[in-house]
């Protein structure tokens, strides 16, 4: 059993909210549902794909929904992002989602619930997905040029993935949300055209810097697209007004309205430089992956294994003082844009977006 952290200050709370050591208190709970994923995009995977977990090494849905419920009723969690691999390849996400909504916090508020998804096979089932309590959807898309998308992901589906952001928007799942990573000599050269198109569509950008999560030694900080880059090409096409701190919170993407807000003053667009600009001190998440390991940060090197706490037969109280004590040792900083960084054993598609 992973060693679950431990610490003898004297001050450490072991009820309540799950907070750290440096004050930070997460609120918003990221649970990966598999490791699989139906696309190879470059930056994540190889082109053969990764080793899969065994099913017997994952959370069950009764195993899930019971985590997620101390999380959302004895933790403080207020939000539940369900992610991959890609989660739309889980056979129970619609009941996970209406168990998830069903659930009430301390002052009887029902958790906001969305996903991150590749968008394949969302054209079928965003209906359902509504209809199972599900908030909103953020869709990974990093290029609108279809020969591009089948380099990038290593599969010609840009199609499905336009029609399920089309089933999402009707589905009222909004704001829908696409998130993009642009990359050096691959797609660089579209993220006026990807802001022009979301906003004529109404769907909500947010730019993220890549980061290093994919195969081993395939990351090149000097090959990242940065933040101050982005924001640079995006001005050639628009008028952006930074959105103030207070406005941010703790939501990873720095804001910006574009062109004043357009008619109905919706128009905005994020941009997340978690290599160059990151918003560690702010952060108020923790995640879960699809084998029931806890991680308090997406580049954590140690992990508390609640699959095997589940399983020993462990009562709830039990459960979430060491979900506490985990939360507890995370780091103040991930430090990826340090000479000290390590990447984390896991790729992206084991730990979940």
């Amino acid at each position: 059993m992973t060693q679950v952290l431990l610490d003898t200050a004297a001050d450490r709370v072991m009820t309540g909210p799950l907070v750290d050591r440096h004050g930070r208190v997460a609120t918003d709970l990221r649970v990966s549902l598999t490791d699989r994923c139906n696309l190879r995009c470059t930056y994540c995977m190889p082109a053969e794909g990764l080793e899969w977990m065994p099913d017997s090494h994952v959370l069950t849905d009764d195993e899930m929904i019971r985590l997620i419920a101390i999380a959302v009723e004895q933790l403080g969690v207020r939000e539940v992002r369900f992610t991959g691999g890609e989660p739309l390849l889980r056979r129970g996400l619609e009941r996970l989602i209406a168990e998830t909504t069903a659930l009430r916090t301390h002052d009887g508020v029902a958790p906001e619930t969305s996903i991150t998804t590749n968008g394949l096979g969302l054209a079928h089932r965003a209906a359902g997905l509504a209809a199972a309590g599900l908030s909103r959807v953020n869709v990974s898309l990093d290029t609108l040029d279809r020969e591009r998308y089948a380099t990038i992901t290593r599969r010609d589906r840009l199609p499905a993935v336009l029609a399920g952001l089309e089933a999402a928007d009707r589905a009222g799942l909004r704001p829908v949300k696409i998130n993009t990573v642009l990359m050096r000599g691959v797609n660089d050269d579209e993220a006026v055209d990807l802001l022009r198109w979301s906003v004529d569509h109404g769907y909500h950008l947010r730019f993220i810097e890549q980061m290093p999560l994919g195969p081993r030694e395939s990351w090149d900080r000097t090959q990242m697209v940065t933040a101050a880059e982005i924001l640079a090409s995006l001005r050639t096409g628009f008028d952006l007004t930074e959105h103030t701190v207070d406005e941010r919170g703790a939501a990873p993407a720095q804001t910006w309205t574009v062109d004043g807000g357009g008619p109905d003053g919706t128009w905005d667009v994020g941009v997340v430089a978690s290599v160059t600009g990151p918003f560690c001190g702010s952060c108020d998440r923790v995640r879960l992956t699809s084998d029931g390991r806890l991680r308090n940060c997406l580049f954590a090197h140690k992990e508390t294994d609640l699959l095997e706490l589940v399983r020993s037969g462990m009562d709830d109280a039990t459960l979430a003082e060491a979900w506490r004590t985990a939360m507890w040792g995370k780091r103040r900083q991930h430090g990826i844009d340090t000479d000290g960084f390590v990447q984390p054993r896991r790729p992206m598609s084991a730990i979940g977006g």
